[in-house]
């Protein structure tokens, strides 16, 4: 008696981190360094600080330059330290 049921793992039920930011630098092969700026609330105090993080994200065509807003996607690991793809500009 077997089930036909089985849930296979699909790319659509997967939700991934997007995040939004400024390309500083476009040096590397198909890699860009995007920093993302955020406001955090400090636990106990309440002040809201600002929270600045640099992501390597993946870049096929090389098409970002230096300053452009862009918006990054989570993805699987390409690298040791690039877990995201440049998937767009930023529409501003």
């Amino acid at each position: 008696m077997e089930k036909t049921n089985k849930k296979t793992s699909t790319e659509s039920n997967v939700t991934r981190k997007q995040l939004q930011g400024t390309v500083v630098s476009d040096k590397m092969m198909k890699t860009v360094t995007v920093l993302v700026n955020r406001f955090k609330k400090h636990p106990k105090y309440g002040k809201f600080m600002k929270i600045s993080k640099k992501y390597k994200a993946h870049d096929e065509e090389g098409a970002f330059k230096t300053g452009d807003q862009v918006t990054i996607e989570e993805c699987r690991p390409i690298s040791k330290d690039k877990s995201f793809k440049v998937i767009g500009k930023k529409i501003a």
